[in-house]
C-alpha cells in the first residue's frame, strides 16, 4: 500500500481492491497452473494403464501358450499348466492396473498448494484488518 499519510479513505480503498485484484488474479494463474501439471500426471496413469492393457493382451497370447507348452512338456498335465499360466498373467496385470489406478486418484488432480496459499493469504488480510 501507499506511504502517503495524508491519502484518502477512497485512495485507501483503492489500493486495497487493487492489492485484492491482483493476489486473486495471481492465485488463479497458481490454480491454473498446477491444474494443468495434476493433469498432465493424470495422462502419464492413464498411459500406464493403457500400457499395461496392451502389454497384457500382446504377451498374453504369446507367452502364455510356451508356458502351457513348457510345463506341459516338464510334466505337469495340460489343464493345470493352462491354469497356472493363466494366474500369472492375470496377477501381473492387476499390478500393472492398481499401480495406475493409484495415480490417477482424484484427490490428485486437486490444486492443493493454491488452497494452502489463499488460505493464508486470507489469514494475513483477517490478521491486517484486526490490527487496524
Amino acid at each position: 500500500m501507499s506511504t502517503d499519510p495524508n491519502k484518502s479513505a477512497g485512495g485507501l480503498l483503492g489500493d486495497a481492491l487493487s492489492h485484492v485484484s491482483a493476489l486473486v488474479r495471481n492465485e488463479v494463474d497458481l490454480a491454473r497452473a498446477e491444474v494443468d501439471e495434476n493433469l498432465k500426471s493424470a495422462g502419464v496413469a492413464i498411459g500406464l494403464i493403457i500400457g499395461a492393457v496392451v502389454v497384457a493382451l500382446t504377451a498374453l497370447n504369446v507367452l502364455s501358450a510356451a508356458l502351457v507348452a513348457a510345463l506341459t512338456e516338464a510334466g505337469v498335465p495340460a489343464g493345470w499348466s493352462a491354469l497356472i499360466v493363466g494366474v500369472f498373467f492375470a496377477v501381473v496385470a492387476y499390478v500393472m492396473a492398481n499401480k495406475g489406478t493409484n495415480d490417477l486418484k482424484l484427490r490428485s488432480l486437486a490444486p492443493s498448494r493454491t488452497a494452502k496459499n489463499v488460505k493464508r493469504d486470507a489469514q494475513a488480510v483477517k490478521e491486517a484488518y484486526n490490527d487496524k
